[in-house]
C-alpha cells in the first residue's frame, strides 16, 4: 500500500476539500484523512499512479505539494537535517561574506556549489578565503542580527523527540552556528566545520577534514548504528547538492525548497510547505503536534 499526501504552506492554507476528493476519486484511493484542515490530507492507494508526476507538476502551480510513498514504517526514530536553508532561512556564509564586503560574489559560488555545479571542498575552501580578516566577534553579530529559523521547525523537533526520536544537525556550514542553532531547537548533536581564527579574526581557513556530501551519508550511517537504528529509521531534509547522498540513504529523505538539481534525484519534494510538513509526511495530524 501507499500513502498520498497533499500539502501547502500553514500560512497560506489553500487546500481545499475539491482538490483533495476529486484527486483521490480519479486514482481509486482510499477514504481521505485531514491531518489539519486546508493544510494538510493523505489516502491510502493500492498501487503508485502512472501519471504522479505530471499530477505533481498540475499542482504545483496552485501552490499544493504532493507525496507519495509506502504507507509501511512512516513514523521515524531519527531526524538527520542540513542547516542552511533548511533549518535556518540563510546561508550562514553568504551573511558572514556580506559584513566582509564580498556577499553577491560569495552567494553566487554558494548557489552554484549547492546546485551541484561546483566541487563543495574547493568551493567552500574559496569562499571562506575571502572571510579572511573578518572579526571573529561577526559571528555572534550575525547569529543575532541575521539568522532566523525555518518556521515549522521548532514544532518538527519539539514532535519528533516527545516520541523518543534522536536529532541531529549536519551541516556544511561551521560549528560556531551549528552549536546554537541545536541548542536553541534541541538537537541531540550537532556536526559541522570548524572556522580558524588567531588573534580574534578569521584566518580565511577551515578546519580538516572538511565536512561534505560523503561525510553527512557517514554521520547517518554512525548514528543509527549507534543508535541500533539502520537508515530506514531516519527521516532526512536538506537543500543542497551535498545532502544527496544523506537524502537518497534515509528511509524518508525530503528535498525542501531545493536546488533543481537535488529535486530531480529526490522523490519526496517539498517546495510550499514549512518543516511541519515532515511530520504530516510521517502522518501526524495538527493535533499530535508537540507544544
Amino acid at each position: 500500500m501507499f500513502i498520498a499526501t497533499l500539502l501547502t504552506n500553514p500560512e497560506t492554507p489553500v487546500l481545499d476539500r475539491a482538490t483533495v476528493e476529486s484527486l483521490r476519486n480519479a486514482w481509486g484511493g482510499g477514504a481521505a484523512r485531514w491531518l489539519d484542515p486546508g493544510v494538510a490530507a493523505e489516502f491510502e492507494l493500492a498501487q503508485a499512479p502512472e501519471n504522479l508526476w505530471q499530477v505533481w507538476q498540475d499542482l504545483q502551480g496552485l501552490r499544493i505539494d504532493l507525496a507519495l510513498q509506502p504507507a509501511e514504517g512512516r513514523r521515524k526514530r531519527l531526524l538527520i537535517a542540513d542547516m542552511d536553508s533548511t533549518m535556518i532561512r540563510q546561508e550562514c556564509i553568504d551573511e558572514l561574506a556580506d559584513e566582509a564586503g564580498v556577499g553577491a560574489h560569495v552567494a553566487g559560488i554558494t548557489a552554484r556549489a549547492m546546485n551541484g555545479e561546483l566541487d563543495f571542498e574547493e568551493a567552500l575552501r574559496e569562499r571562506v578565503n575571502l572571510l579572511k580578516g573578518l572579526p571573529e566577534t561577526t559571528i555572534s553579530s550575525v547569529l543575532r542580527d541575521r539568522i532566523t529559523l525555518m518556521p515549522g521547525g521548532p514544532v518538527l523537533l519539539a514532535t519528533m523527540r516527545a516520541q523518543g526520536a534522536y536529532a541531529a544537525l549536519v551541516s556544511g556550514g561551521f560549528t560556531a552556528f551549528t552549536s546554537a542553532i541545536a541548542a536553541k531547537l534541541g538537537f541531540d548533536e550537532n556536526r559541522a566545520n570548524t572556522l580558524l581564527a588567531e588573534a580574534g579574526r578569521l584566518t580565511g581557513t577551515v578546519a580538516d577534514p572538511i565536512l561534505g556530501k560523503e561525510a553527512k551519508l557517514q554521520a547517518l550511517e554512525e548514528i543509527t548504528a549507534r543508535l541500533g537504528l539502520v537508515p530506514q529509521d531516519a527521516i532526512a531534509v536538506g537543500d543542497g547538492a551535498n545532502d544527496l547522498p544523506m537524502l537518497l540513504r534515509a528511509g524518508m529523505g525530503v528535498a525542501l525548497h531545493a536546488k533543481p538539481r537535488v529535486q530531480e534525484h529526490c522523490a519526496l519534494r517539498v517546495n510550499h510547505g514549512d518543516l511541519s510538513a515532515l511530520l504530516y509526511l510521517q502522518g501526524y495530524s495538527r493535533d499530535e503536534f508537540a507544544a
